[in-house]
């Protein structure tokens, strides 16, 4: 990457934005956000197109099979766009660490001491300027290849999404092919200090790096022998761990493969770069642009700038941000402004779990969306447990109100587990009401994880973490996708009845949602006001109604997996007078399946719907 170019180019952009109105600049921006729903299909790449079914524990590439990037094929990537999908995250692409023998193409070996599972963790990174070569059909070319995906992808009518990590990379990092100019994270660091503003890491000085103690019931490889599995990794000084331990000897449940990015805060926290000014959230990105353009930075913060444009010149559409909560605000607020005068409609997701930071990190730091787990996620998760009330769902709309957009909704990730695993629900069917609400009750992006939309369970043991969860650490096939792939025909040739009947559901909510300008609109609870006056409504059911001026929608969830539902769902007078509703009867049609209408009955201000619904169904219904 060009760095000089990428500046000149960028400040090109800003005095053509400070020639325009920043008022309209705005309203562009609203405008490109705001008028479709977004859908984010997340596939861990190395898994997708995997046909071999062995699966066994802790099983080589050549045993268990792997996935690649040809995989993704005009037909695999036309029939993900036909599920109702705007953007793939395709998830572990940059080349991290990995146990198979690379060296013939120059990649040193990976030491199993410092890698968790046999495939390694999407997540330490040991080179973000190239990608991994076990998704290679040549890994000479393995770079070629990805962007030659990316070009596919596109021309399918799907944006592209990759990972950027930035609070850790791997222990080993070494990149292989950096542009010009480029040098490693680490290189000109003074390993004789703790702390430096510009060292890339954080140093245990005169202390080398020791081992983990792996107890009896994990060992590296789950055992086997190997070369280099010896309870030693040569790194003197020590680093810091990624998730922040400052033992030379971290314990076996830190994030021990990884080393933390210094930014530039102290081991004391203290800050030494420039804070943003006091009201900046309120200023829009070419703003946050504009002030850095005379700050010096530490220079981690420079290496992930260029990682990000390098990715945008490519092709890539957006990002997925790992953990961004453990790295300081104003580095997002100088990165994300550099990747938007680069690309105004990159997609900035990014992983923040603090509802306290949640509006620092969208406002200050420029992120487009946050995932909204520990609320509405883990809420949506106590229901289909039978643990939770659905009368905690409206407060979290009410709390979030001002940033419901920004807020990415989910019910799988490759962190979470799968529904239909007996750790979570144990029947996929119980997802299907939470899926209704999750996509539906906000204007922010949906998003499914790969083999959700078939109710794959996670049970299968891969070796290193437990079933429950698709594993992301080793080589190893996803039975009920494998069923849909059918030999690379991508047809659901293999898949059972209630698999396709499934994925059906899916197809038809997600399609349904990214057309709905009503989606996109207006917000209105009717759960509280019918659990206090409508008899039989009670708190494993769901309602609400989302509208825009043309679209009119009233939704209805049952979350009971055995009870059938009667009552006469009551709207509220402020709703009527809003949908400029006279007295009388109109009809609303189900948009989910299209075989049920129902009548809503106007008189005096008040509104009635008789409401029969079934164990785990939901209603879309529209105002015809």
């Amino acid at each position: 990457m060009n760095t000089q170019k990428n500046t000149i180019t960028a400040l090109i952009v800003l005095i053509l934005w400070s020639c325009s109105s920043e008022k309209e600049v705005d309203k562009k921006m609203v405008l490109n956000q705001k008028n479709k729903k977004v859908v984010v299909y997340q596939v861990f790449t190395r898994l997708f197109g995997n046909t071999n079914s062995t699966n066994k524990p802790w099983g080589t590439i050549e045993e268990n099979g792997v996935g690649k990037f040809n995989d993704f094929t005009d037909k695999a990537l036309t029939e993900i766009k036909k599920l109702g999908v705007t953007h793939i995250w395709y998830t572990g692409v940059p080349h991290h660490d990995v146990i198979t023998d690379y060296t013939e193409f120059g990649i040193s070996n990976d030491d199993p001491d410092v890698v968790k599972g046999r495939a390694g963790s999407p997540y330490a990174v040991k080179d973000y300027y190239n990608v991994n070569p076990d998704l290679a059909e040549n890994v000479e070319n393995r770079l070629q290849e990805f962007e030659s995906l990316i070009e596919r992808t596109h021309k399918n009518g799907l944006k592209v999404i990759i990972d950027i990590v930035p609070n850790h990379v791997a222990r080993n990092y070494q990149g292989l092919t950096n542009p010009e100019g480029i040098k490693d994270f680490g290189v000109d660091d003074n390993k004789t200090v703790v702390y430096d503003v510009n060292n890339n890491f954080y140093y245990n000085p005169n202390e080398p790096f020791q081992v983990p103690d792996f107890l009896d019931d994990f060992q590296p490889l789950g055992g086997e022998k190997h070369l280099l599995s010896d309870r030693k990794f040569d790194e003197n000084p020590s680093k810091w761990t990624g998730n922040g331990s400052r033992l030379s000897k971290p314990d076996r449940n830190d994030w021990y493969e990884t080393v933390k990015i210094n930014y530039g805060i102290s081991p004391e926290g203290k800050k030494d770069f420039n804070e943003l000014p006091a009201s900046f959230e309120n200023e829009n990105y070419q703003k946050h642009f504009e002030f850095w353009q005379d700050k010096t930075v530490p220079n981690s913060w420079i290496k992930f700038r260029d990682i990000a444009l390098y990715w945008l010149e490519k092709g890539v559409d957006g990002f997925r941000f790992d953990m961004a909560e453990m790295v300081p605000v104003e580095f997002w607020s100088y990165l994300n402004s550099n990747i938007k005068m680069k690309n105004p409609d990159a997609f900035l997701l990014a992983e923040v779990y603090n509802p306290s930071l949640y509006r620092d990190y969208i406002k200050k730091g420029k992120m487009d969306y946050l995932y909204d787990k520990v609320q509405l996620y883990d809420t949506l998760k106590n229901v289909m447990q039978g643990r939770g009330l659905t009368d905690h769902i409206p407060p979290i709309q009410d709390d979030l109100k001002d940033i419901e957009h920004h807020m990415l909704h989910f019910l799988e990730n490759h962190d979470e587990q799968r529904i239909a695993s007996p750790e979570f629900a144990g029947n996929f069917e119980k997802g299907k009401p939470a899926m209704v609400v999750s996509a539906t009750i906000s204007t922010s992006p949906t998003m499914i994880y790969f083999g959700q939309e078939l109710g794959e369970d996670g049970s299968e043991n891969a070796g290193f973490g437990a079933p429950s969860r698709t594993s992301i650490f080793d080589y190893i096939g996803v039975p009920a996708f494998q069923r849909w792939v059918n030999d690379k025909k991508f047809d659901g040739g293999k898949s059972t009845k209630e698999e396709l009947a499934l994925r059906d559901f899916y197809k038809r909510l997600l399609n349904f949602t990214i057309s709905s300008n009503a989606l996109m609109g207006e917000y209105h609870d009717l759960h509280q006001f019918n659990r206090e006056n409508t008899e039989n409504y009670n708190a494993k059911i769901l309602s609400f109604t989302r509208f825009s001026d043309n679209e009119k929608l009233l939704i209805v969830s049952n979350f009971d997996s055995e009870k059938r539902v009667q009552f006469e769902l009551k709207i509220p007078s402020e709703i009527i007078k809003k949908w400029n509703l006279t007295n009388g009867t109109y009809v609303l049609k189900d948009q989910l399946y299209n075989q049920k209408s129902f009548d809503l009955k106007v008189e005096n201000s008040q509104a009635t719907l008789k409401i029969v619904i079934n164990p785990l169904e939901s209603f879309i219904l529209k105002l015809q």
